[in-house]
Parts: structure tokens; C-alpha cells; sequence
């Protein structure tokens, strides 16, 4: 059973927390709406879409995105309130442990961290999936892929290339598809552009040449039974065959969005459908699958990050000291900002130089999660 300490610890910081919550997420509306309020005026969206579709899952995603920062300064505000008043001495000097007086604080960060789980993992997906598709329908513009040589594996040993493609023309150009058997080039499709339509599913190939290429064992067992009259049988021996057109129809198994979409797409998708979106995007050689990789790992490391900063915020300001609250949201920026860059650090590094995407979002929990025992060692007992 929890006591009245207990109580009283966990009514101050989840009060705290979710004041600091609404105030934020009402500045970051007000804002939001002030930025896209001239998108508003031109779309064909009813008022019940903004609000329901677009701004309920705006305030959770950015709830949970800076959830863990929020608890920070939630914690920070009410524990230098509680030293300010002598209320820490008062119950260090009565007998109550410091450990004991950070139970409640864990118990929290506990039921925090829980909440952050579920909604990272289960309601967040399907809550961004509504509000991106609002955003695609009315506020984005339209996506343009800047990588150019685009190389993709659709199937094993058949490989397709764009030299550029142009989304919103759904058009790629110096197209090529080359199928490999046994580690031998047998057939090359080249044209100078390709067209996807969205209706069918189908790219339609223009200005096209296809080689098909016979294996090279067949002339070295061909010329082993022949012998040397080989050489005089062309007609026996097999010959590559070209063929050409003006255009081709054809069903290749490859979306216009397998070629390259908006990274916050990766949001919208629950566990299953990211697990198995990086398996494909490994197979098809895809230039983005570390993106996926942090973005799949961070929903299970970021919400632990709480205990972090439930401990450093503990540890600061259980300490009264001259300056009071201030000096402890001073020191408590500089450390949020310092985490905010090591994350920043550790995920570019993922994303851009092969770094382990797994150590990529974890390192700055177990940095920040050392420094945090730290303080709590060197905490007033």
C-alpha cells in the first residue's frame, strides 16, 4: 500500500507533468494553426477533419515526443519547490531515507514509462498513420526523390535501375532490368524511361531493347561435343537475341513508392509492418533502411528514458541552494539540451556511417542514465 509520502510525491509530479503537458501542447497548436492557417483556407478539408484527423493526433504524437523532457522539468520544478520550503530536510531529518524518498518519484517514472510504451508501440502507428494521411492530402507538396542511380533488387537475382526518376511524373529514365542465373547476365531490358501507373500497377516501358543473352556452359558443351566443326555451325551454336520496340506493358513487381517516399512515413507504420518493411528494403538494397532501423528501435528506448530523467531531476534539485528553482531549470536545460545532442549525434551517425542502429539509441540513455546515478550518489542524504 502506498502511504501518504508516496501520495503525495506521485499527486505533485503527475499534476506537475501533464500542466506542463497542456500548456506546451497548447502553444505548439497555436502555433501550428498560425503556420498552416493560409493550407486551411485553400483546402477542401471540413472543420471536424482539422480538429479530429489532424490536431487530437498532432497533440498525442508531440505529447509523447517530448514526454521525457516535460517529465524532466516536471520533476525539476516540484522537487526544488519541495527544497525550497525545507520540505526535503524536514522528511530526510525525520528519519525517511533518501532511497525511500525517491521510491515514489521510480513509482511514477514507472507508470510513465508504461503509458509511453503502449502508446509508442500500439496507438501512436495507426494515430500518425490519420494524421499524415491529412497531411498528404492537404498540406504537403508533392514528394520528390533526390537519390539518383537508383538501384533496387526485386526479386532474387533480378535487378532494375533509374538513372532518375521524377515522382510526381511517376516517370523514371534510363531505365535497365537485368536478371541474373548462376552469377550469368541472361536477359537486359534497357529503354530510355519508364511510367508507372497507379491504376494498374503496371509500367508502362518506352523506346525499349531486350537482350537475352544464352548461358556461357552452353558454347563450352556445345563445343566439347562438336569439336572443332563448331566453328563452322553457326546456326548450332546458341545465339543471343535482341528485340526491340516502342513500348511494353509490363507487371514488374515494384511500387513507385518502393523507389523512395517521405522518412515520416516510417511514423505511421505499427511494428509488424516496419519489421517487415526493412526485411524488403534490405532485400531490394534500399538506401533508407537505417532510418527504419532507428525509428523501430527508438519506440522501445526512448520511453526508458524517463527513469533518467526522473533520477538526474531528483538528484539536482532535492538540493536547496542559493538562486532556488532557477538554477535548477538552468542546469536542467543544459543537460536536456546536452541529451538532445548526443541523441542528434548517435542517430545521424546511424542513419549516415553504418553505425549500430540498436547502440545508436540506447548510448544516450546509458550516458545520461550514468551521470544520473551520479548525481543521485552525490545527492544530499
Amino acid at each position: 500500500m502506498l502511504k501518504t509520502l508516496d501520495r503525495y510525491i506521485i499527486r505533485q509530479f503527475l499534476g506537475t507533468f501533464f500542466l506542463i503537458l497542456m500548456l506546451i501542447m497548447a502553444i505548439a497548436v497555436v502555433f501550428d494553426i498560425s503556420e498552416k492557417t493560409e493550407d486551411f483556407a485553400k483546402t477542401s478539408a471540413s472543420l471536424k477533419e482539422i480538429v479530429v484527423d489532424y490536431y487530437v493526433n498532432f497533440i498525442l504524437y508531440y505529447s509523447n515526443l517530448f514526454s521525457g523532457l516535460l517529465i524532466f522539468i516536471a520533476v525539476l520544478l516540484f522537487t526544488s519547490k519541495l527544497a525550497g520550503r525545507s520540505e526535503v530536510i524536514a522528511m530526510l531529518s525525520s528519519g525517511v531515507s533518501f532511497p525511500r524518498f525517491v521510491r515514489p518519484f521510480l513509482i511514477t517514472a514507472t507508470i510513465l514509462t508504461a503509458l509511453s510504451l503502449y502508446i509508442n508501440v500500439f496507438l501512436l502507428p495507426h494515430a500518425n498513420r490519420t494524421r499524415l494521411s491529412f497531411e498528404k492530402a492537404h498540406i504537403w507538396s508533392t514528394y520528390k526523390l533526390e537519390e539518383k542511380n537508383v538501384l533496387r533488387e526485386i526479386a532474387p537475382g533480378e535487378i532494375i535501375y533509374f538513372e532518375a526518376v521524377d515522382m510526381p511524373k511517376r516517370t523514371g529514365y534510363r531505365f535497365s532490368m537485368e536478371k541474373w542465373e548462376d552469377g550469368q547476365l541472361r536477359r537486359k531490358l534497357m529503354s530510355d524511361r519508364a511510367v508507372f501507373d497507379t491504376v494498374t500497377g503496371r509500367w508502362a516501358i518506352f523506346d525499349y531493347m531486350i537482350r537475352d543473352i544464352p548461358p556461357e556452359k552452353g558454347f563450352r558443351q556445345l563445343d566439347q561435343g562438336l569439336g572443332h566443326q563448331a566453328m563452322d555451325l553457326g546456326e548450332a551454336m546458341p545465339a543471343e537475341r535482341i528485340i526491340r520496340g516502342a513500348q511494353l506493358d509490363t507487371l514488374i513487381p515494384l511500387k513507385l513508392s518502393d523507389l523512395g517516399q517521405r522518412l515520416a512515413i516510417a511514423q505511421a507504420m505499427d511494428r509488424t509492418e516496419i519489421a517487415d518493411f526493412i526485411k524488403a528494403e534490405k532485400a531490394r538494397g534500399g538506401s533508407t533502411v537505417a532510418y527504419y532501423e532507428v525509428e523501430q528501435k527508438q519506440r522501445t528506448s526512448y520511453p526508458f528514458a524517463t527513469y533518467v530523467f526522473t533520477l538526474m531531476g531528483v538528484g539536482i534539485a532535492s538540493r536547496k541552494v542559493r538562486g532556488g528553482t532557477g538554477v535548477h531549470l538552468v542546469l536542467g536545460v543544459i543537460l536536456c539540451l546536452l541529451y538532445v545532442f548526443t541523441m542528434k549525434m548517435t542517430t545521424v551517425a546511424a542513419t549516415n556511417s553504418a553505425f549500430n542502429p540498436t547502440l545508436a539509441v540506447w548510448i544516450p540513455n546509458i550516458i545520461f542514465g550514468i551521470i544520473g546515478v551520479w548525481i543521485y550518489w552525490k545527492a544530499p542524504k
